[in-house]
């Protein structure tokens, strides 16, 4: 699923992932086109978020769709995408226009979330540009685990993401 087209924007075609235990919301930017094909986040195969939240939750990286669902869930984490809908090209942040934001009071309804991260510069930007003044919530930045931002070591990108389990 590659989201659906409307007057030229993309809609989101992922669900979040959440639940009524889940205290940490984790938003990206707006899934690549990798991820868009599989239906579920963080799909391309060099994104390093899987391997990251792994190493610093200290738990075995997941594989599958179900495996990454109840990985999340057990660790309370839940997670989407700042952006609802956009003008993209391909998987490229850089080429995002008429952007508008996801719904959060679907997750912060229903979910006791104390902290809310973003990963990467764009996700904070949109964030702070469609969100913060909205719901109130700060969010607190974490490097990008996309591998366009390949400046940035595994070692490194664990480091910064050990925040999350504070």
């Amino acid at each position: 699923m590659k989201g659906s087209v409307l007057n030229g924007l993309i809609i989101h075609p992922i669900k979040p992932i959440f639940d009524d235990t889940s205290e940490i919301l984790i938003l990206g930017s707006f899934p690549s086109v990798k991820s868009r094909e599989q239906a579920f986040f963080y799909g391309h195969p060099q994104n390093r978020f899987w391997k990251v939240l792994s190493a610093v939750l200290g738990r075995s990286e997941p594989k599958t769709v179900e495996e990454k669902t109840a990985f999340l869930l057990s660790s309370k984490i839940a997670v989407w995408d700042v952006i609802g809908s956009c003008d993209i090209v391909g998987s490229a942040d850089s080429t995002i226009k008429n952007a508008t934001p996801n719904d959060l009071s679907v997750i912060l309804t229903r979910a006791p979330i104390r902290r809310i991260f973003v990963n990467g510069k764009t996700a904070l930007k949109y964030y702070n540009a469609l969100i913060a003044d909205r719901i109130g919530l700060k969010a607190v930045y974490l490097p990008s685990t996309s591998p366009a931002n390949a400046r940035l070591s595994l070692p490194s990108l664990i480091s910064a993401w050990k925040v999350i389990s504070e």
